[in-house]
């Protein structure tokens, strides 16, 4: 699948948290998100983020590792231990090292993306949320 816009009207369509701390990047990937047709919120730290997750409860979130107030990976293990696996956690950092990735799944993550991220395995990968 490419990266071409979804309909309003796609049964593909997905409700997408960004958590992002750099207002150029999340404004960016919120634009690219929301063309595919998904709604999308968004939070700049990982406090906010876990609370948008608790409230909105969206299909995926696609969460910054290195965030203020709550790291990406507390952020997963919060979300992991309040709602299970009904959010698809898609991590998206600069971090690359193996290390980094075995922490994502550990602390719960579903998918390590690296920055900058590949648009159509992102896009991809938030269809397959159900």
């Amino acid at each position: 699948m490419t990266a071409a816009a979804h309909s309003s009207a796609d049964p593909e369509s997905r409700r997408v948290l960004i958590v992002e701390d750099h207002p150029d990047s999340r404004d960016t990937l919120r634009l690219v998100i929301e063309g595919w047709g998904h709604e999308v919120e968004v939070a700049s730290d990982g406090a906010a983020g876990l609370q948008k997750v608790l409230d909105w409860r969206p299909d995926a979130a696609v969460v910054d590792i290195g965030l203020p107030v709550l790291d990406g990976y507390e952020l997963a293990k919060e979300v992991r231990a309040k709602l299970g696996s009904k959010v698809r956690l898609i991590a998206l950092s600069g971090y690359s090292q193996p290390q980094d990735r075995r922490r994502a799944a550990e602390a719960g993550f579903n998918v390590y993306l690296t920055k900058p991220a590949d648009l159509d395995c992102l896009s991809q990968l938030l269809v397959t949320t159900r």
